[in-house]
C-alpha cells in the first residue's frame, strides 16, 4: 500500500468492499460512492455543537476550510447540491428578477424548478455549447430592455464546471475570465454551480480558487467524487452567505449538530481530491474499452470522470440497462438514450474492465435485447 493510501484509509480492500456492498460495479453515479474507514472514524471522532446557533467546532472548521480553498470571504454547509444552488440564487436575487441558466444545465433540468417555485425567480434557459459554455452573444441576446416594466430584469448568470450533460467538461478558464468581464460590464453576478469542481481542477492542474475567483458565488459537493455521505458547500462573499443562511434555516435545512457530517467533509477536502485523477483515467480506460463495440456509439468525452454512449436505434436501452444489471453493472440512462457510466472512489482498473466485458456480453447477445424490449 502506498504512503498516501495508508494516509487516507484508501486501502485496495476498502474499495472493493465498497464496490461490493452496493452490489455489484456501480457506475450510475459518484453520488452511490461510501465513505473510507478513516472517514467513518473522523465522523465518530467530532466535536460537535449547535450549528444553528453557530457553535458547532466543526462545522465552522468546514466551512474555513472550504472558504480557504475556494478563495471566497465565507462558507455555508448545506444538505444538498440542490439546496446549495438554491440557496446562492436566492441570496442574490429578489423575486421578480430573471436568470439565465444553460438549457442543459442540472439547475434547469433536474431541481424541480425550485427558485421559481420557492423564490418567484424567472429562469430562462440559453442555448449549451458542446464544451458547456454559454455563448456570450446568447447571453447578451437575452438581455433586454432593462428599463422596461413590461420585462423581468436579468440578475443573474449561472454556469455548470464540470458540465455533465457535456461529457463531463471542465470549462476552459479563458471563457471564465471572459464571461466574468461580460458579467460585471452588465451588473450582473455570476453564480458556478461547481458540483464536481474539484475534478475540474484536478484535470486543469489548478486550485479550485482559479476557478472559482471568476464568480461571485459557488456551490460544491461533498458526497460525489469526494466521497462524504452527505453535503455540499456554497461559498461566497460574506453578506451573501449570512442571506443564505437564513434562507437554509427557512428551508428547513438547519441541521444541529451537523459536526458529524461536516468531519467527514474535512476529510474529504484534506484527502479525497487528489485521487480524482485516478477517476479520470479510469473514465479513459473505460472509455477506450468501449470504443468499437458493435452497437454501441460513445459520445465525445471531458476530461473528468464521465462516459456517455448510445445504442444503435434498433437495440432499446431499458432492456440494456436491466441486462447489464444482470451482469453485476449498473449505468444509468440519462436522457432519452444517452447512457452514463461515472468513475468514482470505490472502482479501480479491475472493476472498469469488468464493466467492459459485462457490455460486450450484453452487446453480443443483440437478439435478447431485441426480444426482452419487446416485451
Amino acid at each position: 500500500m502506498s504512503e498516501r493510501g495508508a494516509a487516507n484509509g484508501v486501502t485496495g480492500a476498502a474499495r472493493g468492499a465498497a464496490a461490493a456492498a452496493r452490489g455489484g460495479i456501480d457506475l450510475r453515479s459518484d453520488s452511490v460512492t461510501l465513505p473510507p474507514p478513516a472517514m467513518r472514524r473522523a465522523m465518530g471522532a467530532a466535536e460537535l455543537g449547535d450549528d444553528v446557533y453557530g457553535e458547532d467546532p466543526t462545522v465552522n472548521r468546514l466551512e474555513e476550510l472550504a472558504a480557504g480553498m475556494l478563495g471566497m470571504e465565507a462558507a455555508l454547509l448545506v444538505p444538498s447540491g440542490t439546496m446549495a444552488n438554491l440557496l446562492a440564487l436566492l441570496a442574490h436575487c429578489a423575486r421578480g428578477i430573471k436568470v439565465l441558466v444553460g438549457d442543459l444545465s442540472d439547475i434547469w433540468l433536474w431541481e424541480a424548478g425550485g427558485a421559481a417555485v420557492l423564490g418567484g425567480l424567472v429562469y430562462q434557459p440559453v442555448p449549451t455549447q458542446p464544451g458547456g459554455e454559454l455563448a456570450l452573444s446568447d447571453l447578451d441576446a437575452a438581455i433586454f430592455a432593462q428599463d422596461d416594466p413590461q420585462c423581468a430584469i436579468v440578475g443573474l448568470v449561472s454556469v455548470e464546471d464540470t458540465h455533465c450533460l457535456c461529457g463531463g467538461r471542465a470549462l476552459p478558464l479563458d471563457y471564465l475570465a471572459r464571461l466574468q468581464g461580460f458579467a460585471r460590464e452588465r451588473g450582473l453576478a455570476l453564480h458556478l454551480d461547481g458540483s464536481r469542481i474539484f475534478n475540474a481542477a484536478v484535470a486543469q492542474g489548478v486550485p479550485a480558487s482559479r476557478i472559482a475567483g471568476h464568480a461571485d458565488s459557488v456551490a460544491f459537493c461533498l458526497s460525489k467524487g469526494l466521497a462524504a455521505p452527505v453535503g455540499s458547500v456554497l461559498a461566497g462573499g460574506r453578506h451573501l452567505v449570512a442571506a443564505a443562511r437564513r434562507w437554509r434555516k427557512m428551508l428547513g435545512g438547519g441541521m444541529r449538530q451537523a459536526g458529524v457530517l461536516a468531519a467527514a467533509g474535512i476529510y474529504a477536502l484534506e484527502h479525497m481530491v487528489e485521487r480524482l485523477a485516478e477517476d479520470h483515467a479510469n473514465a479513459r480506460r473505460l472509455a477506450a474499452g468501449l470504443e468499437g463495440l458493435p452497437g454501441l456509439r460513445l459520445d465525445p468525452m471531458g476530461e473528468t470522470n464521465m462516459v456517455f454512449w448510445r445504442l444503435d436505434p434498433d437495440l432499446p436501452v431499458p432492456a440494456f440497462v436491466a441486462a447489464l444489471e444482470g451482469e453485476g453493472v449498473r449505468v444509468l440512462e440519462l436522457g432519452r438514450g444517452r447512457l452514463r457510466a461515472v468513475t468514482h472512489y470505490g472502482i479501480d482498473e479491475g472493476h472498469v474492465d469488468r464493466a467492459v466485458a459485462a457490455i460486450a456480453r450484453v452487446l453480443d447477445r443483440p437478439e435478447r435485447l431485441r426480444a426482452r424490449g419487446g416485451r
